[in-house]
């Protein structure tokens, strides 16, 4: 059967529509901050990257130890997950490794490993607002470095961020003292728990959220960080829709401070989690 352009048209436009129903609704990867199996990590780096990916996770996230790996380590890392078919989009790091005596390092680490971002994990200066734009002058400095090999930097926010000073937000400051190109990864738990609205900022920030941590958090005093994916306050559906709607995100990685389980059964039940959610 022969179809007419206009006829191609018309039915290419159900696809969507088909796919969502298949419960195909996106193809922005699925990933795991590896903090989330941090012990289990710490004892067997190879075996526990081989779980993750066997569970059905797309990409990982290394965080803080990897910056002391040698050069023969990172690319036998770089190896396993390309054999796994997995990537490495970006590593959670320390401040330290923006600093002009690492910031070659950690460069030539994440071009090896594949990586899109450099993003640092956490700084909670002393001195007031002041402190919070010279850190946003610091990500300006990396991205002079690091965006003519084809990384950029990015932010990732904990509870402090969402405190304000003198009546402004810490984030605020760091994302209106930012190229755009940097990205601003938001962690959904410390946002919740500092009482910040994720979908507000995601909407107020377009195209600057690539990632989110889906970490979930829960307002009861005996539950706090301790939940599974969907197990907490989080709107993951709102979440969603502003993210992939105006925040320009690129890929997603599950994370979690620890659970009723042990760690590798609570990265599997996260995952199964999300699928339901998400689609």
């Amino acid at each position: 059967m022969s179809l007419t352009r206009r006829s191609f048209v018309a039915l290419s436009a159900t696809l969507p529509w088909a796919l969502k129903v298949q419960g195909q609704t996106s193809n922005i990867p699925i990933g795991l901050e590896l903090y989330s199996v941090r012990e289990a990590l710490k004892q067997d780096l190879e075996g526990t990257v081989r779980a993750v990916a066997q569970m059905g996770y797309q990409c990982v996230e290394f965080y803080g130890p990897y910056f002391d790996w040698t050069e023969a380590q990172t690319k036998q890392v770089r190896k396993l997950i390309d054999d796994l078919g997995i990537r490495c989009y970006s590593t959670h790091n320390d401040e330290k490794n923006f600093h002009p005596e690492n910031i070659s390092k950690a460069r030539d680490m994440n071009l090896t490993l594949g990586c899109k971002y450099m993003v640092m994990a956490y700084s909670e200066p002393n001195k007031g607002l002041d402190g919070w734009k010279a850190i946003a002058d610091v990500l300006n400095t990396a991205a002079a470095v690091l965006e003519p090999a084809g990384l950029k930097p990015g932010y990732h926010n904990h509870q402090a961020e969402w405190k304000a000073i003198d009546g402004t937000r810490p984030m605020e400051v760091i994302a209106k003292n930012t190229k755009p190109s940097v990205m601003l990864q938001l962690d959904v738990g410390t946002c919740l728990n500092a009482g910040a609205d994720p979908v507000a900022w995601i909407r107020s920030n377009p195209g600057r959220i690539h990632s989110l941590h889906l970490k979930d958090w829960s307002s009861d005093p005996a539950k706090g960080y301790q939940v599974l994916f969907g197990e907490g306050d989080a709107k993951w559906k709102e979440i969603f829709a502003a993210a992939e709607s105006v925040g320009g995100v690129e890929y997603y990685l599950l994370e979690q401070e620890g659970s009723r389980f042990g760690e590798v059964e609570t990265a599997k039940r996260c995952l199964q989690a999300y699928r339901t959610t998400h689609g």
